[in-house]
């Protein structure tokens, strides 16, 4: 665009500092403050920078209708790109080769970006990884987080499939899954905090004597926000007192580790409306079998 001037600095933070020098007398703030090279931050600059990282983060919680309108168009294509997915899994394919299919499909549809982790084995798989070149066996859970970005705003969706016929121990694991995310799901609305979104979810697997596995040994969290980034706040966990918002987006994923069977996910984005939780996904909740 003609109205845009780029200039290249060899030194970027002294050539931002050069800038601060001008406005040292007016109050400013960084975020994260503390990702910033040390020189920016230190006490002996002529102006000093604020942490503004909790001001930025509720700033991100809370999304325009322009910005919820992108997110509901980025769940459209997470829907689409999980069938790509669940559509090229067999036994013998290397992750990186399933991968691939969702990232041609995604682009051709004009996404310009995809988070994207994988896993496929039994009860040795204790999570999900960027692919690697691990052959699908039959039998396996083939799990994902599958993360497109449209307009700039990211959505998230989770399941597993069995490249082969689901056991009964699969069958039996999962629908604790189902539970939780429902129960996850309904707790949303208006008031109520992250912690309880976390609780609710937590409280059936404890239900099913499968209390230790939320703890942060075998999951990271329970869901989290979603936007201009793949994973922001609020985490949902049982120590964050964040409270829900109308306009909020967060994806609720009671995604963990099972003893009988390995490591299951399950997770639907939603947005947070007056009446409760908008639900994204439509993709099925169910233990897909090919």
């Amino acid at each position: 665009m003609p109205d845009i001037r780029v200039a290249f600095a060899g030194d970027i933070a002294g050539a931002i500092g050069v800038r601060l020098d001008r406005i040292a007398n007016h109050r400013l703030a960084a975020a994260p403050r503390r990702f910033l090279p040390r020189w920016l931050t230190d006490s002996e600059r002529s102006f000093a920078l604020d942490d503004g990282t909790a001001l930025v983060d509720r700033l991100l919680m809370h999304k325009l209708p322009a910005e919820i309108d992108a997110i509901r168009r980025a769940a459209k294509i997470a829907d689409d790109a999980y069938a790509v997915f669940r559509a090229g899994v067999r036994p013998g394919r290397p992750q990186y080769e399933l991968v691939a299919d969702v990232e041609a499909y995604l682009r051709g549809r004009g996404c310009p970006d995809n988070f994207m982790i994988i896993g496929s084995g039994g009860k040795d798989v204790l999570g999900m990884t960027p692919p690697s070149d691990r052959r699908i066996a039959a039998g396996d859970l083939v799990t994902t987080e599958l993360t497109p970005c449209v307009a700039g705003y990211y959505v998230q969706i989770c399941r597993t499939v069995v490249a082969g016929r689901a056991t009964d121990a699969q069958r039996r694991a999962f629908d604790v899954y189902r539970e939780a995310l429902e129960a996850g799901i309904a707790a949303v609305r208006p008031g109520v905090t992250a912690a309880d979104v976390a609780r609710a979810e937590n409280d059936v697997f404890r239900k099913h004597g499968l209390g230790d596995y939320v703890t942060s040994k075998w999951t990271r969290v329970r869901g989290h926000g979603l936007g201009l980034f793949c994973d922001s706040k609020p985490h949902i966990l049982e120590d964050v007192d964040t409270p829900l918002v109308p306009g909020m987006a967060l994806i609720v994923h009671p995604n963990t580790y099972h003893p009988e069977v390995g490591y299951l996910v399950l997770g639907d984005s939603v947005v947070v409306t007056e009446h409760g939780a908008e639900v994204l996904c439509t993709t099925a909740r169910e233990l897909f079998e090919v």
